[in-house]
């Protein structure tokens, strides 16, 4: 089995509960559930603090293994410093043996399901800027955008520039999607193509390289589906595309 969600935030409680999950009860670590991104779990500074190693350990328990692309809220000072391995044919980020961060570009064997994943977006939310703590005017900066509400974001500390794929894992994109000839069952990614952007979300948005990057996907790729989180919704935009947010489906 293969169910997909959106956006956690590291609020895992309420959606992965048995109550509001009971399907979890019959599922195997060979049965998976996917995060679109944002993930959220891998946050805080310093190596896995308490409520990190609490929730990794706990996903770890759980009667499947968890899956997630990278979103716009993540540590990736902490989330690339895990290692690397080989897995059902991509590259991903070991967090627990169970628990497993899916690399940009990756192209995987699931279930019988070949799935493309790719991660990343832009931070929307910074109309107030980005500050740098080695700057002499943080303290005073901050202040005066704490006082006008307006929302900012700290290089390292709640911001980083590789929330927004590079050349050389766009090009991974491509490479392995040319290994089988674009065509993939699902793909699953954080933000979506310029255009589908553009629709669901109007001027909220500006459209940027990986959002044409997946424009470039979205026309030049055969696939059945289409999961993506990020705009805080759940909405069948198309009938292979799919916003997510709280819900959590079941895809196969």
């Amino acid at each position: 089995m293969i169910y997909i969600t959106g956006d956690t935030h590291g609020e895992f409680a309420r959606r992965f509960n048995t109550e509001a999950f009971p399907e979890q009860k019959e599922m195997t670590k060979d049965d998976y559930v996917i995060i679109c991104g944002d993930f959220g779990g891998v946050w805080d500074i310093g190596w896995e603090s308490k409520n990190e190693k609490y929730w990794l350990d706990w996903f770890e328990g759980r009667n499947y293994t968890l899956l997630f692309v990278d979103g716009n809220h993540e540590n990736y000072d902490r989330l690339y410093g895990y290692p690397v391995k080989e897995w059902h044919g991509g590259k991903v980020h070991e967090l627990r043996e169970h628990v497993l961060h899916l690399m940009r570009g990756q192209v995987f064997e699931i279930d019988g399901k070949r799935i493309f994943a790719f991660g990343g977006a832009s931070s929307h939310d910074i109309t107030g800027g980005l500050l740098d703590t080695d700057d002499p005017d943080f303290k005073k900066k901050k202040k005066e955008l704490d006082r006008g509400y307006l929302p900012y974001r700290i290089r390292h500390l709640s911001w980083w520039e590789q929330e927004l794929a590079n050349e050389e894992e766009m090009e991974e994109g491509r490479k392995n999607l040319r290994a089988c000839d674009y065509t993939v069952d699902y793909i699953v990614t954080h933000c979506c193509s310029t255009g589908t952007q553009a629709m669901i979300a109007g001027n909220r948005c500006k459209p940027d390289r990986e959002t044409d990057y997946l424009e470039f996907i979205k026309n030049y790729a055969n696939y059945k589906k289409w999961f993506f989180g990020h705009y805080h919704d759940n909405q069948n935009v198309s009938e292979k595309e799919i916003l997510l947010y709280e819900q959590l489906i079941r895809v196969s």
